[in-house]
């Protein structure tokens, strides 16, 4: 099988790494480039490549914009390249072959590469374009609010249900998960696992800390008019000031 290979990213850097570890992959024919959504559509239209490594995150039209835009009949398979794990459940959701995660190694992405070399030679021609078409489906579907995590660890992916988490703690660019004696380490910033989480379910009570509803055990009055949460596994959370408000209408009776 000799392939040729679409590699789309707004940063030179990421392309050239990528293209170094696909020159390594000796079903590669040629590579093509593109720095942007658009010139990845273009490329796609008229040179018809086998397979594509999408960047999701690039300005105006990002990498789901690109599958959105191609549509089923035209549409390579695809393994997203992406800086953060919250698009990870989302690429497989929409029938993608992987996700890479930046920086991108060379052991994962051998993982990747073979695997679409599979696909693409075990996949019948129907199966490819319906897995395309459930591709579009979901990407014509608003995001909706998230019910699991993927957690990368080492070679493999795994799930965490949200509600199996107790509190989410801020640490620099990524965030932990706690979930009993357990932790995740994700990275996500703060602020966007806050946008993504059922906020009936999940309070943000300070700026580094988001808690499950469901584990909080008391709420504690302490000076300035703050609080502090106890959760059922005993650990306790300061409140930050700004957040008094929210944490008064989510936890105290509505009467």
């Amino acid at each position: 099988m000799r392939l040729r290979v679409l590699v789309v990213d707004d940063e030179p850097l990421a392309r050239e790494g990528l293209k170094l570890l696909l020159s390594r992959q000796p079903q590669v024919e040629s590579v093509l480039e593109a720095r942007n959504g658009r010139e990845a559509i273009a490329r796609i239209r008229e040179q018809k490549p086998d397979l594509a490594l999408l960047d999701v995150q690039m300005p105006r039209t990002d990498g789901f914009a690109v599958v959105n835009t191609i549509g089923a009949e035209r549409m390579p398979p695809v393994i997203f390249v992406t800086a953060h794990d919250q698009y990870a459940i989302r690429a497989f959701e929409i029938a993608a072959i992987d996700y890479l995660l930046k920086p991108v190694t060379e052991e994962r992405f051998a993982l990747a590469f073979g695997r679409a070399i599979r696909r693409l030679r075990d996949v019948p021609q129907e199966e490819s374009a319906r897995q395309v078409l459930a591709m579009l489906d979901a990407v014509a579907k608003p995001p909706r609010q998230l019910e699991r995590f993927a957690v990368r660890s080492g070679e493999r992916t795994i799930f965490v249900p949200v509600d199996e988490v107790d509190w989410i703690e801020a640490f620099q660019n990524y965030v932990r998960l706690h979930t009993g004696r357990a932790t995740h380490l994700l990275h996500v910033p703060m602020n966007t696992i806050d946008a993504v989480l059922d906020s009936s379910r999940f309070l943000r009570i300070h700026r580094s800390h988001i808690v499950n509803v469901q584990r909080i055990a008391q709420l504690w009055s302490i000076a300035h008019g703050q609080y502090e949460v106890e959760l059922r596994s005993g650990q306790r959370l300061q409140t930050g000031r700004t957040y008094n408000e929210r944490i008064r209408r989510a936890l105290t009776n509505p009467f």
